[in-house]
């Protein structure tokens, strides 16, 4: 299928949306950041854990709010929610704050995940595009990838002029202040329908959304591809920041910039590293229509990834256990390719059994079930890694998960 939607104003705003949203220069040292304030697999653990519970609680009303009193302003509300917790973690001297930080960045995400992508979708609808979706998004995923890409090497660059973690965060504010904006500058019909906030009429509005949920999660096929996509997002969450020690050990080991000192070496090896993984992610996030077209029916593309990434897994943890340095990294990567090339297929999937006026509120609660995983998965592999490493926690997470594949593989008569 070829692509037939058009490139216009408002697809480059959502491009840039994600790009700006991906300049979050704290990911590529978010785990070396806590390890250096002194806490452990556990804890860190524990704090990934909260955000995913915090997020749990808050999606469903969330995405409620969003469709009843417009995406717009949820999404203004959601960024000046990050920048206050970017600003927490900066000033953080102890473990309670760094809680506190997380809380409020696992808020801010509540009130965004879902709300962007039923704008795009509505979009679409509007435009007699919505049989595009899959690449559309797989588009505008493509240009977060890339923002993180370019986040990662400017990132290092602070890092390495600096020599410390937190002020990574207070630059973090400068683009999301873009976005603000950005999203300000969206026409106003992608509010959706919007009532005045009175009483009476937005508990009525709060009523008319929930019946529209719950005719949507009626439907048997959407908590079967909910679940085989949010089963690997969620896992790819946990797992996914454990790369970051392993580059430590790595950018050490290396002869090269041996005059430098360890900060500085480190620094230029995660941005590099981080740099090449994010380009090739938002290649196949670019590409993932298009991978979905070698297939009759989305099932197979949505089975085959999930048992390809979660097999990963395994020999990413024992390669790990084992003291590899290569094969874990290149395992790492190819976690990352998958989640990337799998979701866009996955979004539409659920935007295609979803009730056009709770569209908002069907995506988050599907960001939901994503975050109950992680926050299962992330203490797990954290108490694991203190016992023995991060590299068995890993490899058990996955043997586990890959024992449960037929509890969530899809079959074709699902889609």
């Amino acid at each position: 299928m070829q692509t037939q939607f058009k490139k216009d104003l408002q697809y480059y705003k959502f491009c840039f949306y994600g790009f700006f949203k991906n300049l979050r220069f704290f990911d590529a040292f978010l785990m070396l950041f806590f390890l250096g304030k002194g806490i452990n697999f556990l804890e860190i653990g524990i704090l990934y854990s909260a955000r995913e519970i915090t997020i749990l609680i808050m999606e469903i009303p969330s995405g409620v709010i969003s469709d009843a009193l417009g995406r717009r302003k949820t999404l203004i509300i959601s960024f000046f929610a990050y920048i206050l917790s970017f600003i927490v973690f900066y000033f953080s001297q102890n473990y309670i704050t760094l809680l506190a930080a997380m809380i409020l960045f696992a808020l801010a995400d509540a009130f965004r995940t879902g709300v962007h992508k039923a704008m795009i979708f509505q979009y679409l609808k509007i435009n007699n595009w919505s049989i595009y979706k899959i690449d559309y998004y797989g588009h505008t995923r493509s240009w977060s990838q890339t923002g993180s890409a370019i986040s990662s090497l400017l990132a290092a660059i602070f890092v390495f002029y600096t020599e410390r973690y937190d002020i990574i965060f207070i630059a973090s504010i400068v683009p999301y202040m873009a976005d603000m904006l950005l999203i300000y500058s969206y026409p106003k019909y992608l509010d959706g329908e919007i009532v005045r906030i009175s009483g009476e009429k937005v508990v009525q509005r709060f009523r008319l959304v929930i019946m529209a949920f719950s005719q949507t999660i009626k439907n048997m096929n959407f908590f079967r591809v909910m679940t085989n996509l949010s089963l690997y997002t969620g896992y790819y969450k946990a797992v996914k920041d454990y790369i970051q020690p392993l580059l430590v050990l790595v950018a050490l080991s290396m002869p090269f910039f041996a005059y430098l000192n360890n900060e500085k070496r480190i620094a230029i090896t995660i941005g590099v590293i981080y740099f090449i993984i994010y380009l090739l992610t938002a290649v196949f996030s670019r590409y993932s229509g298009k991978f979905t077209n070698l297939f009759k029916h989305l099932s197979k593309p949505m089975n085959l990834t999930l048992t390809i990434g979660l097999s990963v897994g395994v020999l990413t943890g024992l390669s790990f256990h084992l003291g590899y340095y290569v094969w874990p990294i290149v395992g790492f990567i190819v976690i990352m390719m998958i989640e990337n090339l799998r979701k866009p297929v996955g979004i539409g999937l659920v935007a295609n059994i979803s009730k056009d006026e709770s569209m908002a509120t069907t995506l988050s609660v599907t960001s939901q079930a994503t975050s109950v995983l992680a926050a299962i998965i992330a203490p797990i592999i954290g108490w694991i890694a203190d016992i023995y490493n991060p590299g068995i926690g890993i490899a058990i997470i996955s043997i586990i998960l890959i024992i449960g594949l037929p509890i969530y593989w899809l079959k074709q008569k699902n889609i």
